[in-house]
């Protein structure tokens, strides 16, 4: 019997922390979902000005991350095909792969990044194949009605999943890791291990130039 609900969280994970593992397990919890699927993106179209991590350690990262969640799956969909890849093309291959239904496909989204919908590539194709799990934040409220205007239908695909604010970041633990000071429980110590072991985060190629997006 294959799965029936399934979440899909794509991001850069550069690095994964514990913040990612919250929300995670929050979404999971809150949708009832049998799995969620952690996608790291290979190549993502918004972030072609950075420098990012290599894939094989991003992936390694996330793979001992959530080793101890058997709910939690690693799906390098995005990582073994050439990108860019677009969240369309990314829900589409994987709700083949695991034979998922539109209506119980969510694909993660931040309410900061809701409000950048309409600028994706084929939003309008995006509700059509999945849901999406908004992870909101008491303090921010996007503009439904616009967001409607541009991308009818929108409003009606969307569950709300209420998240403590979490105040942590990937930049916040890269810039901790070159500074040379304590990431401990913001990252679980399998992260710690790996990135240690593999020198990530010095002043190397696998930091971003741009320090002020989040990560």
């Amino acid at each position: 019997m294959g799965l029936v609900r399934l979440g899909i969280f794509g991001g850069t994970f550069d690095p994964v922390h514990t913040g990612h593992l919250m929300i995670g397990e929050f979404v999971r919890d809150a949708l009832n979902l049998d799995r969620l699927l952690f996608v790291p993106a290979g190549d993502p179209p918004h972030k072609q000005h950075l420098e990012i991590t290599g894939a094989v350690h991003r992936r390694c990262l996330v793979e001992r991350a959530i080793a101890g969640n058997p709910a939690f799956e690693l799906c390098p969909v995005d990582l073994d095909r050439p990108g860019p890849h677009y969240s369309t093309e990314t829900v589409g291959l994987i709700r083949a792969q695991y034979n998922v239904a539109a209506d119980d496909c969510y694909f993660l989204i931040g309410g900061d990044s809701l409000v950048e919908l309409p600028s994706w590539h084929r939003p309008d194709r995006l509700i059509e194949l999945c849901r999406l799990a908004v992870v909101h934040r008491p303090s921010y409220t996007p503009d439904l009605a616009a967001l409607e205007r541009q991308v009818p239908g929108l409003s009606q695909r969307l569950d709300w999943v209420e998240i403590p604010l979490i105040e942590l970041s990937s930049s916040v633990v890269r810039n901790r890791v070159r500074a040379g000071r304590s990431v401990r429980y913001q990252t679980p110590d399998a992260v710690i291990e790996y990135i240690e072991q593999h020198k990530l985060y010095q002043e190397s190629e696998y930091v971003y130039r741009d320090e002020s997006n989040p990560g």
